[in-house]
């Protein structure tokens, strides 16, 4: 069976020494447009926020976040033995859990600098945040980086750049998934869900991390030093994810149901 072949350059073009990567360009373009979206939402719900920091905030607990848990995650061996490359973020290796965490915390000092309401915010920057996903996980496909397992199905793709085998498209899965969870946290806001804070980050969490656990087994093992182990680092660190959305999301439920009134 003839499968299609993947072989694009990682750079989208180049000017001397410097580079613009697909990766940059999608990284970049996820952030912008988490940035717009949250100046609407925010002002349609009649709230003063200082957007232009918040971003600030969130690309540098977002950056680090990832640099870091990638760092200790995924390569600790070579990290420990060569620290001073955990500052060379433009060599490659993020993690999107550490991203997570890193935003959550720097959500969390922007709101108590700012007296801005944590869970509100929370919820209006998870719906982007899925859209922001979908970009990165393209990204990744455009680097050739993060590929599935050996595969004969008709959609597997050579990934040239790593090797002649088919593969599962495992970035494009991970992409619509993101996708999917965008269009129906927007559907779910528009409906009134954001009133019971916790029920659109509760769901993200979820619907994100779930489907982590489950297109795990057809990606290529990221962290050796966990191999043999019969669950992934990207499972490992995807249980608890769910665990708290899950929480979130009978928590934002719950005050959905009080703040209707009763008959």
């Amino acid at each position: 069976m003839d499968h299609l072949v993947w072989n694009i350059s990682p750079e989208l073009l180049s000017i001397g020494p410097l580079a613009v990567r697909w990766y940059g360009l999608f990284f970049a373009s996820a952030f912008l447009f988490g940035f717009f979206y949250t100046e609407r939402r925010t002002a349609r719900a009649g709230m003063d926020v200082n957007t232009d920091a918040l971003l600030l905030y969130l690309m540098v607990g977002t950056l680090g976040g990832a640099r870091l848990a990638h760092c200790f995650f995924y390569e600790p061996g070579y990290f420990f033995a060569h620290p001073l490359e955990i500052l060379m973020v433009w060599k490659g290796g993020l993690a999107s859990h550490g991203g997570l965490v890193g935003f959550l915390l720097s959500l969390g000092v922007f709101t108590r600098r700012e007296g801005a309401p944590f869970f509100f915010l929370l919820d209006v920057l998870a719906v982007p945040a899925a859209f922001g996903g979908a970009l990165v996980r393209l990204g990744n496909f455009f680097n050739s980086e993060i590929v599935g397992l050996y595969s004969e199905v008709p959609w597997a793709i050579v990934f040239a750049r790593v090797d002649t085998l088919p593969r599962h498209p495992s970035q494009l899965y991970e992409s619509l998934v993101c996708l999917v969870t965008f269009l129906l946290l927007f559907i779910c806001d528009r409906a009134g869900a954001s009133r019971g804070r916790g029920i659109l980050s509760g769901v993200f969490l979820v619907v994100i991390f779930s489907s982590r656990i489950l297109l795990e087994p057809l990606k290529t093992r990221q962290a050796p030093w966990v191999e043999g182990f019969f669950l992934s680092m990207g499972q490992m660190l995807s249980i608890p994810m769910v665990l708290a959305g899950l929480i979130l999301l009978v928590l934002g439920l719950r005050r959905l149901s009080a703040s209707k009134p009763s008959a």
